[in-house]
């Protein structure tokens, strides 16, 4: 159980003002943090002048460039900066903020480089760091099948009783069995979210997240009272992969969210299991091709799971074996390698996943970058803005990081206006402006008398 928390220094306020202006995984923040306080990269936001500069960061035309650019979408959300008393006192109800450095910041979030959180907020009993030494991800399809949430669960259950952590994304599916199975056990379970601690994405879930906060966590890097927008999902895998030493995919297609948090761990180091399925069902064959082609291990039981993250001699016997087996050494990733003793998935790399789950390819070693993280260059294998092909077929996959983030900012009812959306996107007005035409000439929006709005499926563009 945590105690009071930490007083909000000049430091830790100017990470907590970060959370709301920035997005996560922002590169240009990243690379900022890391010559300069947080304080200082916040006044230099507020002021509208470039901080220091070093190795990457400011020291070209061009990253002097990307820098400017990035001043500007944070800026336009400063009208929003609640006050030092209100960022303060957005910890409440049992939500709390940690920063780098704290005693209860994992230290294996440290090896996500640049695109660490800025900090994190909290909500629940549980300490981050004790919960995190002794953890695994259970990650799956929000549709899953009856065999899908049965074995999840099962799972999630067995090695909540051998004292493991469960940690998911609290998602509809194989999340929710995952979370459900440890809390049957009274095991801690946390829930990382892609929208503030205090906003119940899903709805339905609401009664859930609060069962996880009485014991273990729900936890965020967006601050309280954001609302979730699709690729804050994809950002937030990296931090479910990053927390523990493995990922257990249980049912997934080949297109599901949670192979992005699968290339994630791969790409870190971690370990990566995958639960086979029927050889018919298509929401089985995410997992076979992690197995297949990216180096997943065959795991169908806990005692399986236990056997990769545990040291060689020290795994637990599987759960029908003789009692009084010896535990397991805590498994924590360590700060400083991606290797935790156990065998280890894909081609250790330092790098972050470049793509979404649309992609099947297998993970990369590119270097640390921003990726389907969050705002920044883009990476090679992603589309820019295309024209429009006269009988388009429009997808959100074939969309851009940028224009992809101003689509989602739209309300799903009524209308906005350019300025409004810049805001919610987190990017700066020229960047929503020049997405607004390809957006509408894909047919995702349309023009109207107060602004901008989605385009209902089957109404006449124009």
């Amino acid at each position: 159980m945590t105690g009071q928390p930490v007083r909000l220094d000049e430091q830790r306020l100017a990470r907590a003002a970060l959370t709301y202006l920035a997005e996560p995984g922002d590169p240009a923040l990243g690379a900022l943090l890391g010559i300069c306080e947080p304080a200082e990269v916040l006044a230099a936001i507020k002021a509208d002048m470039l901080p220091g500069t070093g190795p990457g960061c400011g020291d070209t035309a061009a990253s002097r460039a990307a820098l400017e650019r990035a001043l500007g979408r944070w800026r336009i959300r400063l009208p929003e900066l609640p006050d030092d008393a209100g960022v303060a006192a957005a910890r409440c109800d049992d939500i709390r903020l940690i920063c780098p450095g704290d005693p209860e910041w994992p230290g294996a979030l440290d090896e996500l480089g640049q695109a660490r959180p800025y900090a994190l907020w909290l909500r629940g009993r549980a300490d981050l760091h004790l919960s995190s030494l002794r953890s695994v991800s259970i990650v799956g399809s929000r549709a899953a099948t009856g065999y899908g949430t049965h074995v999840a669960g099962e799972i999630a259950a067995d090695l909540g009783e051998r004292g493991w952590t469960i940690v998911s994304g609290g998602a509809y599916g194989i999340d929710a069995a995952a979370h459900r199975g440890a809390l049957v056990t009274h095991a801690i379970t946390i829930a990382v979210l892609a929208c503030g601690v205090d906003y119940p994405y899903p709805a339905g879930h609401a009664g859930l997240f609060a069962d996880i906060a009485a014991d273990g966590l729900v936890v965020s890097e967006w601050p309280p009272g954001r609302h979730p927008a699709r690729l804050r999902f994809l950002v937030r895998n990296r931090v479910i992969a990053s927390l523990t030493g493995g990922t257990v995919v249980v049912e997934a297609g080949e297109r599901s969210g949670a192979l992005n948090t699968a290339r994630h761990a791969a790409n870190l180091g971690r370990v990566l299991m995958a639960v086979p399925g029927p050889v018919t069902s298509a929401q089985s064959a995410g997992c076979h091709l992690l197995i297949r082609e990216w180096g997943g291990t065959l795991v169908t039981r806990a005692a399986d799971v236990i056997e990769m993250l545990s040291p060689v001699g020290t795994a637990d016997a599987p759960a029908t074996g003789p009692a009084g087996t010896p535990p397991p050494s805590a498994c924590a990733p360590s700060a400083n390698s991606a290797s935790t003793g156990a065998p280890s998935s894909g081609p250790p790399s330092s790098g972050l996943p470049s793509t979404g789950p649309q992609s099947s390819s297998p993970p990369s070693s590119r270097p640390l970058g921003p990726g389907s993280l969050g705002p920044g260059p883009l990476p090679s294998d992603l589309p820019l803005h295309r024209s429009p092909p006269s009988d388009p077929s429009p997808s959100r996959d074939d969309l851009d990081l940028d224009s992809a983030r101003v689509l989602d900012a739209f309300p799903a009812r009524g209308h906005a206006w350019p300025a409004t959306i810049a805001v919610d996107a987190g990017v700066d007005l020229d960047t929503v402006l020049r997405c607004l035409g390809p957006l509408a000439a894909y047919g995702f929006i349309e023009r109207c008398d107060n602004g901008w709005r989605l385009r209902r499926p089957g109404r006449p563009r124009g």
